[in-house]
């Protein structure tokens, strides 16, 4: 990597940072801008350069998720079914909630923190509902390419639908079990369960459905 390209990353991990710390003292809706780049001393046509959007500033770390899932998916070994990949790649992500389960104090301030902010703001929520929504589009584009299917294929779509809902519905009972001050280390074990649960309920109808072909 070039001076140039160490130089623009750590430009916009010092925009990111900032901007973290000005949501998480006042909140998403209240900060502007204008104000994150006087922060962080650059300006504002340089946040847009890194950020094409305020919600893309808190989103910049969280949304790689969506990514690594696919990839996880799209490199599953031949013959396994895409229910199989994702339970595996959602349970072994593990993130912020499992080091704060693991007592780690730093993980459990942010993990409250962004709840908190997310659960302060609609804007935020409607961008997390739309990174879901582009994930589980994306998905469903891959498992028609793989079964053979048409573009827009009703059974891809029900199935990348069904598959990202376990996410959305685990992040909403966490986000929820956060903010209501549960024991990090319970919460992280029983979401975990929850989630197995989840999956097993899924098998006994997508269990067989999309295995990855060969070649």
């Amino acid at each position: 990597m070039g001076l140039r390209e160490r130089k623009k990353q750590q430009t916009r991990r010092l925009i990111a940072e900032v901007a973290w710390g000005l949501f998480a003292d006042r909140g998403f809706d209240r900060v502007t801008v204008a104000e994150v780049a006087a922060a962080a001393q650059v300006a504002p046509a340089t946040v847009f350069n890194y950020f094409p959007s305020k919600e893309d500033l808190f989103f910049s770390r969280l949304e790689a998720f969506g990514e690594r899932l696919l990839e996880a998916v799209a490199g599953r070994p031949a013959g396994e079914p895409v229910l199989a990949a994702v339970r595996r790649h959602l349970l072994e992500e593990g993130g912020l909630l499992a080091r704060a389960g693991a007592r780690d104090a730093l993980a459990l301030q942010r993990l409250r923190t962004v709840n908190r902010v997310i659960a302060a703001s609609p804007a935020l929520q409607a961008r997390e509902e739309q990174a879901i929504a582009a994930t589980a589009d994306a998905l469903a584009g891959l498992l028609a390419v793989e079964t053979g299917a048409p573009a827009g294929d009703v059974a891809a779509r029900v199935a990348a639908s069904a598959l990202l809902g376990v996410q959305r519905a685990l992040i909403d009972d966490t986000r929820r079990r956060v903010l209501a001050g549960e024991d990090p280390a319970r919460l992280a074990a029983e979401v975990r369960e929850r989630a197995e649960g989840a999956f097993a309920l899924l098998e006994r109808g997508l269990g067989g459905y999309a295995p990855r072909p060969a070649g």
